[in-house]
């Protein structure tokens, strides 16, 4: 099992997270949230989505503008690319927990767009503390990390995807733990022969985290 990444007790979250095992109470909490200097730019932080009862649960990187704006995980076009891959996985997406390592979207300005900028291990590992709430409250048999940063937050800094991707790996936070590639991945690679490569490895690793989700489900 790897080490988690300690958390910087001078940058956390966790003096702004209430008692309540309520997601919905959390929700409304993450937006009072000044555990980093993340959300001085962004709209508003962006929690979780789905069931307290959801055996499978997926954990993104950061939002992205889109998510920004409307206030949701995985809306814009990475979670189109996702929904798709759900789809064709035979997964219902009400039927998963998905949310982000981190909960404020950090990017940089460029005319009128707003362009995504990959969060720091500090500001990850400040944000981690509402991480660990949304698990402990789900709990849910299975967690799928999309990409790197989202595997790093869990499993620790020496995680690399090239090497571990699709591997079971061990957690203190649910039974089961794998990593795959995030959807804006498959998005970004040049190729259409090498993005169609990727996006079947995604698929194929959505069905078998959510095939051994549902094991012994009744």
């Amino acid at each position: 099992m790897v080490d988690p990444v300690p958390i910087d007790a001078a940058t956390t979250a966790a003096e702004f997270i209430p008692s309540s095992r309520s997601l919905r109470t959390l929700a409304d909490a993450a937006q009072s949230c000044r555990g980093c200097p993340l959300y001085k730019r962004a709209t508003q932080a962006v929690f979780g989505i789905g069931e307290k009862s959801a055996r499978l649960m997926l954990i993104g990187e950061q939002p992205g503008d889109q998510e920004d704006l409307q206030g949701a995980p995985f809306v814009g076009p990475a979670g189109k690319l996702l929904d798709e891959c759900l789809e064709e996985a035979g997964i219902d997406r009400t039927d998963t927990y998905m949310t982000n390592a981190v909960k404020h979207f950090k990017h940089e300005t460029r005319g009128k767009r707003r362009l995504h900028k990959k969060p720091s291990a500090r500001e990850v590992n400040a944000c981690r503390p509402w991480l660990e709430r949304e698990l402990e409250i789900v709990q849910p048999r299975v967690v799928l990390c999309l990409g790197a940063t989202a595997a790093k937050a869990l499993l620790g800094s020496t995680f690399r995807i090239t090497r571990q991707r699709g591997e079971w790996l061990e957690s203190e936070w649910s039974e089961l733990t794998m990593a795959t590639f995030h959807p804006s991945a498959v998005l970004r690679v040049p190729t259409s022969e090498d993005r169609q490569r990727m996006r079947d490895t995604l698929v194929h690793d959505l069905k078998l985290a959510s095939e051994r989700a549902a094991e012994d489900a009744g």
